[in-house]
This record gives structure tokens, sequence and C-alpha cells, in this order.
């Protein structure tokens, strides 16, 4: 579906960054450095442990994952070591706590709400997260999130990696009740409809969820199944034009001809970090170059560091990466993701 014809190929080039493949190890190097100062600062914040003096202020503060790593949201988090920005922290009316950032596309321009695969104690907040509109950063207008991807399967080698929200059968129903801390009605989630799409490895689902007292609240969303992305890895060969059919389709289930025509997508792994991070960067790229419909956001943000401009101003993909690393920790976990990357979008082109 990305393909271009011989022709149409000839007639453009790959971008010099693109096709010289000898810089990117210095790319890589940069985005390993980097990461590691961020790391760096996690691991003190999770130990609780006071800012060395070779740490710079703004750099402690920058990246402080304080409110994740709390003795109350601690358990809330699916693995230990993955934490939150509390400057980009997706916070539920409520000021209840999700491991869930705002990430902002580089070159793209869309919000995404990157999160972990939910727990029990976190599918109501979650849940409401989707219930009603919700601010989004830098806009001082709301909007409900119609379209859910799931990029992990509910368990891999034996090893849980998700926990379901909404039942398998159509017709049946979920509920789920809130967090002690979280007064407040149970909520429902009822399977409508599902629907499998070979060509994109999918499983696409409609889901109703609503208060259960109040069953008039009830919306609808989308969840899109990518059935075929190994953890800690990347889809095989034969499966990767499957991938890029499957970012085709999620854009194209999340717009349509509503006052609020492309509003934030929510997308995890089980993390929230290795493969999501690598399908926003996939998506961001594959939109700047004309191959997916631009974001409708009418504006966009600066995002500084304190670590500075990223070195290599070329290279795309190690920008995209780095960028999403500034919103979330450790988003593209693996040089297989990154590799994939940028063969997708060498395909691409």
């Amino acid at each position: 579906m990305f393909r271009s014809s011989p022709k149409a190929a000839a007639s453009k080039p790959l971008p010099p960054w693109l096709s010289n493949k000898s810089n990117r190890k210095t790319a890589n190097r940069a985005l390993q450095q980097r990461e590691a100062t961020r790391s760096y600062v996690r691991i003190l914040y999770l130990g609780r442990l006071e800012r060395p003096t070779e740490v710079p202020h703004e750099v402690y503060t920058h990246y402080s994952t304080s409110t994740s790593c709390s003795p109350t949201n601690n358990a809330k988090n699916r693995y230990a070591d993955i934490t939150v920005y509390d400057r980009t922290r997706v916070v539920v009316s409520g000021e209840r706590y999700l491991n869930a950032d705002w990430c902002l596309e580089r070159y793209g321009h869309k919000y995404w709400i990157a999160a972990q695969a939910t727990i029990p104690t976190t599918s109501h907040a979650f849940l409401s997260l989707l219930l009603q509109p919700i601010p989004t950063p830098s806009f001082t207008s709301s909007s409900r999130v119609r379209t859910v991807v799931q990029l992990t399967q509910l368990v891999e080698s034996g090893r849980r990696k998700a926990d379901a929200y909404f039942p398998s059968e159509i017709g049946q129903t979920m509920v789920h009740a809130p967090e002690r801390s979280h007064p407040g009605p149970a909520i429902v989630a009822t399977l409508l409809e599902s629907t499998q799409i070979p060509d994109a490895r999918c499983i696409k689902s409609t889901v109703s969820i609503s208060l259960k007292d109040k069953p008039e609240s009830a919306v609808t969303f989308q969840h899109l199944f990518f059935t075929a992305w190994p953890d800690h890895g990347v889809p095989e060969h034969e499966e990767q034009q499957a991938l890029m059919n499957f970012v085709k389709l999620v854009d194209k289930t999340n717009r349509d001809e509503s006052d609020d025509p492309d509003p934030p997508i929510v997308v995890g792994c089980s993390a929230g970090v290795g493969r999501t991070g690598t399908f926003i960067a996939i998506s961001s790229l594959l939109r700047a170059h004309g191959l997916l419909p631009a974001a409708s956001f009418p504006s966009i943000p600066s995002l500084s560091s304190p670590l500075g401009p990223f070195p290599n101003e070329e290279d795309q993909v190690a920008q995209e990466v780095d960028w999403l690393r500034e919103q979330r920790p450790g988003m593209v976990q693996q040089q297989s993701q990154l590799d994939l990357i940028y063969s997708l979008l060498e395909s691409a082109l």
C-alpha cells in the first residue's frame, strides 16, 4: 500500500541521510548517550535518592518521575522500572494516575497517548480516560479518544503481558470497579463487534463503555489489535507489509467528519515503550513524507531539552526517537526496533 512504482522511485531518490547508512552509528551513539543520562535520573527517583552534585538541577527536575515513583502509585506500574515523566504524564479526571504519557510526533505533528497495558487496578482509570473528553496539551479544546491500539498479546512466552478490559465474546460485558481511593460508579464494558482484517494482521473491535448507574453515558471506541509483533523485537520480514497496512488502518479508523476529525490515539504494548515508541515514530515519519494524511493540529509547540539539541540534525529517524524519549522514558527499546523504522521508511519512499 505504501510502495512507490519503479518510475516514481527513480524520479525521487531517497534523502541522503536515509540512503547513507554509515552515519547511523554516530546517531545511534548519541541516542544511547542521551538516554543514559535520562535513565540515570530515573534511577535516582526510583531509589528516592538525593541529587548528586554532578547532575545539574535543571536536568534532575526536567526528568522528574516523582509522581510515578510514589508509594501510592508505584503499585500501578506494570513494571517497576517503567515510570512516567511528571511534565508529560496523562492525568485522568480527579488527579488519578495512569502509567501513560502525552507524546507529540516530531515530524508528523500528531498527539498520542503512549501507555502501558492496563492491570486490574488501573482498568477503571483507563476506561475513565476514554469515557469523557480530555484536555490536549497546548490546546484549550478537549478531545475524546475514539481509537485504542494494542501491540501486545495478553500472554507471550508464558508470561502475562496485558490484562483484558473488555470481553472476548460479542454481547458479553465486563464490570470494572474503581480503585479504593476513587469513589464513584463502576464502568461496564461491552463488546459490540469484532472483525478480523488479515492483510493488516488486525482484530478490530467496537467496544461500548458506560457508568454502571448511568447507561445513558455510553460511548464507543475502536480497538485495533496488531497480532504479529513479538515482545522486545520486530515483526518478521513477511509481516512488515502488514504492519504498514496496520499503520494506515489506524489512521483511517480514527478520522471522521465530526467537529473533532482526528483526536489523539491511545497506543500501548506491555510496558508502553518499545513497540509503542516504534509505532509512533513510524507513523510520524510516514506522515511527514506525505504517506499518511496530515495531522489536524493548528500549531506545534516547541520542545526543548536540558541536554541541548540532538547533534545529528539531518537524521530524521534519530531526531524522532530522541524527541519521543524526551516525552516518555525508554521509547524504542531495541536496536532492531530502531533499524525497523529506517527500513520501513526506506521501503515506503
